[in-house]
């Protein structure tokens, strides 16, 4: 079985070499807007690049407002803050995530609250969330959510579209709403991904989405903001390092955050983003395709909720067993086919290991089983 995968593997990308998991493709006008951009000496955090880049993301998600910073972890660091999270606060998140998601959290001098995931979604569970706040909050009488052993304040709830899936949006917005949590979306991984036909990041108070180098589109390093005209244009004053407009003068009202995304990485994101709906294809195309190969093995391969369009960021199988996953892993890094186990569950690493959890009983059942496979968009005939 793993050894017809892999050749499925080699036969798709059509090389006998080593395959990544996810590597860029520019085939598109990257080199000629980065050229632009070094003629204009516009290199920086000022340029058209950056406003082009900006508004294409507000029209291709939806979004009111888009903000783009230097990273998707700087974008989630200023989403929590529009959020209102502060320290000492509590954030709902899932332990099956990225790091960044949670390191964001404790940049606001917050604390991460881990509940467990869907198996179907990989997603924060809306039901979980709902068992764990019955059971360890309570509205005060103005309507905040506050832990019952302490009264510490649970401001947020901060959810991630695995691998670009999904999470079940319409039960996280309804818990939510009952208990007085602002919803921010970690949106990171999602970008093309849609949820009864709206885009991800755009259910919540805020979203964010991550252009890093092994994004379905890449700025280099790079994320976005998603908001609201008045939360969005915060967002903007806050990640330019709080500086009021003055033709000369530097004035700066509060503590701000030197997170612009310069405009030589706007021009390689304005490029990759006339393309993304012809990678959100190619990587549907491949997805099915890998649903079709393991259609009669062991491997369970993860598709997309009912009701939602997935771009399929990485693809992703789950094992009957830790050592089915284990062989997998060892056979495809040998033949020279990249594949990776999911994350770590963050209350298992150092830094969070003391924090809040509920029930992981999925999260763990998923970590011990999910195993990554070569997901990049390969256009054929573009070389």
């Amino acid at each position: 079985m793993y050894r017809s995968l892999v050749s499925f593997i080699r036969e798709h990308y059509s090389t006998n070499d080593f395959i990544p998991l996810h590597a860029p493709v520019f085939s598109g006008n990257e080199q000629a807007y980065v050229a632009q951009t070094i003629e204009s000496s516009f290199v920086s955090s000022v340029g058209a690049f950056v406003d082009r880049f900006e508004h294409d993301m507000q029209c291709y998600t939806g979004s009111p407002r888009a903000v783009a910073t230097v990273n998707g972890t700087a974008a989630l660091h200023i989403a929590l803050l529009l959020a209102g999270v502060s320290r000492g606060d509590l954030v709902i998140t899932q332990s099956l995530t990225f790091v960044a998601t949670c390191n964001a959290i404790a940049y606001c001098g917050a604390e991460p609250v881990f509940v467990d995931v869907d198996r179907h979604t990989l997603g924060l569970s809306p039901e979980a969330l709902e068992i764990w706040l019955e059971s360890e909050a309570v509205l005060d009488s103005d309507g905040c959510c506050r832990l019952r052993s302490d009264g510490r304040v649970v401001r947020a709830c901060l959810p991630m579209h695995t691998f670009g899936h999904p999470a079940d949006l319409d039960g996280l917005v309804g818990v939510c709403a009952k208990w007085g949590l602002a919803l921010v979306e970690d949106a990171a991984e999602s970008l093309g991904s849609l949820y009864k036909g709206r885009h991800t990041g755009t259910f919540g108070l805020v979203g964010t989405l991550s252009f890093n180098g092994n994004k379905i589109i890449t700025t280099g390093g790079g994320g976005m903001i998603l908001a609201d005209e008045v939360l969005g244009a915060r967002a903007k004053h806050l990640t330019t390092t709080a500086k009021q407009p003055h033709p000369y003068e530097y004035v700066h009202d509060e503590i701000g955050y030197n997170y612009r995304l310069p405009n030589l990485n706007a021009a390689l994101g304005c490029a990759q983003l006339e393309q993304l709906e012809l990678f959100v294809e190619t990587k549907r195309a491949l997805a099915h395709a890998y649903a079709g190969e393991l259609a009669d093995t062991d491997l369970q391969f993860v598709t997309e909720p009912e009701g939602c369009r997935s771009n399929f960021w990485l693809n992703a199988v789950i094992c009957e067993t830790s050592g089915q996953r284990d062989d997998l892993l060892k056979f495809t890094n040998e033949q020279g086919v990249m594949t990776r186990p999911i994350w770590t569950l963050m209350n298992r690493l150092p830094a969070y290991s003391h924090c809040l959890h509920g029930d992981l009983s999925n999260a763990q059942w998923l970590e011990s089983r999910v195993v990554n496979l070569p997901s990049s968009v390969y256009l054929r005939g573009a070389e």
